[in-house]
């Protein structure tokens, strides 16, 4: 099983009052989760490593991140042992490690909510379905096949009935059904 770092700091502001950063006093695993993937960009720039984001420019402009955010981020889930950064000719390219693809779950879960409760204005979403061709409920599981299939035998689509309307690269590619962790190809 991977091992994660953790790390506990306190950051001190003005009037000498702590605001405690880490969670060392809670004994709890969803204080420790959060330590690692908590910041609200985190979970989105891992979903758009599953999606096949993996260059640091499609990242960035598909998330509509700063550079400097985007590379600490990054830096972190690196340093943190759940994405893997490959150096070389061209763009640098980032890779999700076993702990990373470890959050499907989570993700899954997040996605399925926000589908029915976060999103009340009925924006642009994603649906998923097995290889087979059936869509997942929203546990992530298949009716079809009965089984909740790893994030690899599964294919994101745009949502027929809540098109996107972005015209950046990264969001023209992901009009059509991408299966999760395979490169994006724009």
């Amino acid at each position: 099983m991977p091992q994660i770092r953790f790390d506990h700091k306190t950051k001190w502001y003005g009037g000498g009052m702590a605001l405690g950063l880490g969670y060392d006093l809670q004994e709890c695993a969803i204080a420790r989760a959060l330590e690692v993937v908590g910041e609200r960009w985190t979970l989105l720039i891992v979903r758009d490593l599953f999606l096949g984001v993996h260059r640091f420019s499609d990242l960035r402009v598909h998330l509509d991140i700063s550079k400097g955010v985007l590379a600490e981020r990054l830096g972190t889930l690196v340093e943190r042992g759940l994405v893997i950064k490959h150096t070389g000719p061209g763009h640098p390219e980032y890779e999700l490690t076993e702990a990373g693809i470890a959050i499907y779950p989570i993700l899954q879960s997040l996605a399925s909510w926000g589908q029915r409760y976060g999103n009340p204005d009925g924006r642009p979403t994603r649906i998923y379905s097995r290889i087979c061709g059936t869509l997942l409920d929203a546990a992530g599981h298949c009716p079809d096949c009965d089984v909740t299939p790893p994030p690899a035998d599964v294919i994101s689509s745009p949502d027929p009935d809540r098109p996107g309307s972005r015209t950046d690269p990264v969001s023209i590619a992901l009009r059509r059904p991408t299966r999760l962790l395979e490169p994006l190809g724009h």
